[in-house]
């Protein structure tokens, strides 16, 4: 895999060292993705997304969503099973887990449910008015003075 310097990219640019940080975070080879457990991402609109993880064996109780320093934390650890059970076949995993995703500036959560086994996260990316595009009028220069004689 081929390593990537990012160092020109922090000295030719102001104010993009999240994105940075990001790149050579994603470009890092050492570090493995895990599998476990699959997930969606769709877009469900202009600004609106959707993640949706599968979840199954686990109750709402059991699950974490959290979001912290700009990157948005769900876990499951499942609660320890007092019956005795004897498997003939386990297909299901309920191994604990965490799963992380970055998230854009103004990119909030709005929402989470558990149906069938899967887990919604809805999230929308909210500009603030600041940064949205605005028409700026453009005044007229005051008439030059006419001298008096």
């Amino acid at each position: 895999m081929r390593s990537y310097d990012f160092a020109p990219l922090y000295r030719a640019t102001v104010g993009f060292d999240r994105i940075a940080d990001l790149m050579d975070r994603v470009m890092t080879a050492d570090v493995a993705q895990p599998s476990y457990p699959p997930y969606n991402i769709e877009k469900t609109d202009e600004n609106a997304y959707r993640i949706s993880i599968a979840v199954a064996g686990f109750t709402p109780e059991e699950l974490s969503v959290e979001v912290k320093e700009g990157a948005l934390h769900v876990s499951a650890r499942k609660a320890e099973d007092k019956t005795e059970r004897r498997y003939l076949h386990r297909g299901i995993a309920t191994r604990a887990f965490e799963r992380r995703f970055a998230l854009a500036d103004h990119v909030r959560v709005t929402g989470a449910t558990h149906e069938h086994g899967m887990l919604h996260l809805d999230l929308v990316r909210e500009m603030p008015e600041a940064l949205k595009p605005r028409r700026i009028e453009i005044a007229s220069a005051p008439k030059a003075l006419e001298a008096t004689a």
